[in-house]
């Protein structure tokens, strides 16, 4: 089934390169909302004395912080569960003001304010971040197997994987943070673990053919696709429904759902597919 599968590798190429194009586009056109940490504002933890909507709350700060001279336009409840709340606003407000705005509705848990010269160095240490794995990595795959093709598409895998993984934060409105930006990072991570185990497996082992290698190595590496893609599926999940206010894990795992399905894409279509092409070309 596998070698009929891998007879049109063409194809296998084609299709992970059309969706890389689409996330593209979406990326390009619809954009990739910035967090807290990133663009500058600030961000509390409320404990309400009385159960709220979340657009009455929303109101109720916009007006409270207006009358008192600040002119907020962005204003959200992020998170709503019985009494917890969390709101997120898009300006720098200092935390004396935010309580006087609030009043005696609810008590202040935590309150965090970041201004945009914090968000913009943030912002600047990422893409350092980004930079350098990206760096490192291809300096360690071509140590291992010093061949400029392989090599290369390894590297390419994993840059898919995180504009694939962005689209789908673009989609759903899953901002970019410290959080999941770390997400990103794992998910070049995972991306250099299968196409390791792929490229190794075709490459440097002799016993078969390629695609009996091919074949064992798509068995282990969908298991631990299908394996990890489950785990992340019941975290969001467990965290929408038990503990709405713990964002951060949501957003995480939402990050790596979207990176580890580009991964079966761009792994076991598009590096497939080119190294059936390479190894056919060397022979």
């Amino acid at each position: 089934m596998l070698e009929k599968f891998m007879e049109n590798y063409k194809l296998l190429i084609i299709i992970p390169v059309i969706i890389t194009i689409l996330s593209l586009a979406t990326v390009a056109f619809n954009g990739v909302e910035e967090g807290i940490e990133l663009k500058g504002g600030s961000i509390a933890i409320l404990k309400m004395n009385e159960p709220v909507s979340s657009m009455t709350l929303e109101n109720q700060i916009r007006d409270s912080l207006n009358n008192l001279g600040i002119n907020v336009q962005e204003v959200t409840v992020v998170s709503n569960h019985n009494l917890d709340v969390t709101v997120q606003m898009g300006t720098e407000i200092n935390s004396t003001t935010f309580t006087s705005a609030i009043g005696n509705t609810a008590e202040v848990v935590s309150y965090n304010s970041i201004g945009p010269v914090l968000g913009q160095e943030a912002m600047n240490q990422i893409y350092w971040a980004i930079g350098f794995a990206f760096l490192f990595m291809s300096i360690t795959i071509f140590l291992i197997f010093r061949e400029p093709v392989p090599s290369i598409t390894v590297v390419m895998a994993a840059v898919i994987d995180m504009i694939v993984a962005m689209a789908g934060m673009s989609l759903f409105n899953v901002p970019l943070s410290i959080a999941s930006v770390g997400a990103l990072l794992m998910v070049i991570g995972y991306s250099i673990d299968t196409n390791l185990l792929l490229t190794t497996r075709v490459l440097k082992r002799r016993e078969g053919t390629v695609v009996e290698r091919a074949e064992g190595a798509l068995k282990t590496g969908i298991t631990m696709s299908i394996t990890a893609i489950s785990s992340m599926v019941v975290l969001y999940v467990v965290t929408i429904v038990l503990i709405p206010e713990a964002s951060v894990l949501s957003d995480i795992a939402a990050v790596l759902f979207f990176g580890l399905i580009g991964d079966i894409l761009t792994t076991w279509f598009m590096n497939l597919g080119i190294l059936r092409w390479y190894v056919e070309a060397r022979q």
